[in-house]
């Protein structure tokens, strides 16, 4: 079976290409060609038997062919057509694009796997990865324009990311790679998906990134991403930067009863290009995430700009020893976005290793320089002169918390910063209940708390955050 392999991209590939500049030049098998002919008709095509895919191989030459495959199968594939992976590991390079599906499934019984079984050609492969023209390597896996899409299997379906490899290593890692690495599966553009039964293990950068998504739907499915089995986020697990969940931008997106472990945001409600409000601003809108056991840097939206994120909702949620729970982040910009109408409901977070709430600016470092603001240093407050500043252009409203149990947090139980020429409005907790709170860095007012107008605690809520009105049961009966 063996087959010439490709060069890597050396331009951007462009709709209907196969993501590999001479993937067109390869010799493949008979059935390939003949298969391609047929697609008038729905067929199911068997990825091993019909196509010649190679399985349990995983040498570099391998990869090289399997991912060509794909790209060439992805190009050909009808109307109603159904591509099964059988229950076996296949290794592909990645670079894998498909354009325009239209009601093809997509069913993956076993693994596939973008990296090699020898240590040597898991350098060579990460040497020779497809790049774009700017040189900037190509995704894993990436779908773009479809609509009536599946991804499916009868079991669990594997997407395997091979990250370590590109997570190098811990705490040197980042400084040589950065975030030059590919994410593992993007789709962009497209309506009518359902992703399902299915685990997402190991990704080099974003594990996800679906971008101006209308009407998706992913179930029962998994995110593992982490170095070690800790049941935690030490800090040599947290050194594989950048794994975030599911990023998912666009509107009507449920997500549901789906696990998820990794090293950045579990979820991240991103910004919006498709769908526009009437001052021509991107809008990211009508979401729920319910059933959800995540652990990582918290249930996001953001970070977001310049954009409108509105209609969100978390609710039912279990979060295992996380590092962050809930959080809520504007980037640092000039342009005025809105993070507006957001529920979190009946989430449980349990021993949090940082903050579990916080609203905010990004709490992040976008450069070598580890504890410069962007707009929040990852070092504040521990680090003496590190900053968190909060953009004055930007705004949250109408911002719920109903039912939230915070257990053991070994910090204070959160941060809500606003910026006091433009404050929050109408920040309601009901019922958030911290058992147990960290004393630092806050100390007895529990909270950093400032830039908040209309900010209102009900319920049984403790602690109440110091730029809050008091309106507890407690505070009624004056105790």
């Amino acid at each position: 079976h063996a087959r010439p392999r490709p060069p890597p991209c050396t331009r951007q590939p462009q709709p209907q290409s196969s993501g590999f500049s001479t993937v067109g030049n390869m010799k493949w098998s008979a059935p390939l060609i003949v298969l391609s002919s047929l697609t008038a008709y729905a067929k199911v095509y068997d990825f091993e038997a019909d196509l010649g895919g190679i399985s349990d191989d995983g040498s570099l030459d391998t990869a090289w062919h399997n991912g060509g495959l794909m790209n060439e199968t992805l190009a050909m594939l009808g109307k109603g057509d159904t591509l099964v992976i059988p229950n076996k590991t296949y290794h592909l390079m990645g670079g894998v694009q498909g354009f325009n599906l239209d009601s093809v499934t997509l069913q993956l019984e076993g693994t596939i796997n973008f990296g090699t079984d020898n240590i040597l050609d898991g350098y060579r492969d990460i040497k020779e990865w497809p790049r774009n023209a700017d040189n900037n390597v190509l995704e894993c896996f990436s779908l773009y324009s479809c609509k009536n899409f599946t991804l499916t299997s009868s079991g669990t379906g594997t997407f395997d990311g091979a990250g370590k490899r590109w997570w190098g290593i811990p705490g040197i890692g980042y400084l040589v790679k950065g975030e030059h690495r590919p994410r593992l599966f993007t789709m962009d553009y497209s309506n009518d998906t359902l992703i399902e039964n299915f685990l997402l293990y190991d990704s080099p950068y974003w594990t996800t990134y679906l971008t101006d998504m209308n009407r998706l739907e992913i179930r029962h499915s998994s995110i593992d991403a982490r170095r070690m089995k800790d049941d935690g986020h030490n800090l040599i697990d947290m050194t594989a930067f950048n794994t975030d969940g599911f990023d998912v931008t666009g509107t009507n997106v449920w997500i549901h009863d789906c696990d998820i472990w990794n090293q950045d945001d579990c979820i991240a409600v991103k910004e919006s290009w498709r769908y526009r409000d009437e001052q021509g601003r991107g809008v990211a809108s009508n979401m729920l995430f319910e059933r959800i056991r995540a652990s990582g840097v918290g249930l996001t939206i953001g970070s977001i700009a310049g954009s409108v994120v509105q209609n969100i909702t978390f609710r039912d949620c279990y979060m295992h020893h996380t590092y962050k729970g809930i959080y809520m982040k504007f980037r640092d910009t000039e342009s005025a976005g809105v993070i507006k109408d957001v529920t979190y409901e009946n989430i449980f977070i349990d021993t949090p290793s940082q903050w579990p709430i916080w609203i905010g600016p990004a709490q992040q470092s976008d450069s070598a320089r580890l504890c410069a603001a962007h707009p929040c240093s990852i070092c504040w407050p521990e680090v003496p002169g590190s900053e968190c500043n909060m953009p004055s252009s930007v705004s949250y409203e109408n911002i719920l918390l109903k039912n939230i149990t915070i257990l053991n947090p070994t910090k204070s139980p959160g941060v809500i910063r606003g910026n006091e020429s433009n404050p929050m409005q109408k920040v309601v907790f009901e019922d958030v209940q911290v058992i147990n709170p960290g004393s630092k860095p806050w100390g007895d007012d529990y909270y950093d708390c400032q830039g908040v107008s209309g900010g209102v605690a009900k319920g049984s809520t403790w602690p109440v955050p110091p730029c809050f009105e008091d309106q507890t049961d407690a505070a009624k009966d004056g105790l």
